[in-house]
């Protein structure tokens, strides 16, 4: 995936806007941090992601899923853009937007959707 297809795709969520964390580019959802790609590796940094499936990732394809010592104690698991396909990056954004965006919102996006 290149940078511009995800930044796409953060972008197609409803409400996501470039915006900044920590003086970084990032995505932000009603100015609450959405994700960003860290500019030293190419890598995302996805939210929501628990301990024990961020082993299992790591594990399994450890060319795209990585962790720093910044962010070991969090939620997260980073992922370069080279070896994260579409599909992935909407599932984990996904997860984040559910999370950090108005109910009311997500009420309607998942409605337009035809989720549940």
């Amino acid at each position: 995936m290149t940078r511009e297809e995800f930044d796409a795709i953060a972008l197609s969520f409803p409400g996501a806007e470039a915006g900044s964390s920590y003086g970084k580019p990032a995505y932000k959802i009603d100015g609450k941090f959405f994700t960003r790609v860290r500019q030293d590796d190419d890598s995302a940094v996805l939210s929501c992601v628990d301990h024990d499936e961020r082993e299992f990732l790591m594990e399994a394809d450890p060319a795209t899923f990585h962790v720093t010592a910044h962010y070991k104690d969090y939620s997260m698991v980073l992922a370069r853009l080279s070896g994260l396909e579409p599909e992935q990056a909407r599932g984990f954004l996904a997860r984040q937007f559910r999370k950090v965006a108005k109910k009311s919102v997500v009420k309607a996006w998942e409605a337009s959707r035809g989720a549940s």
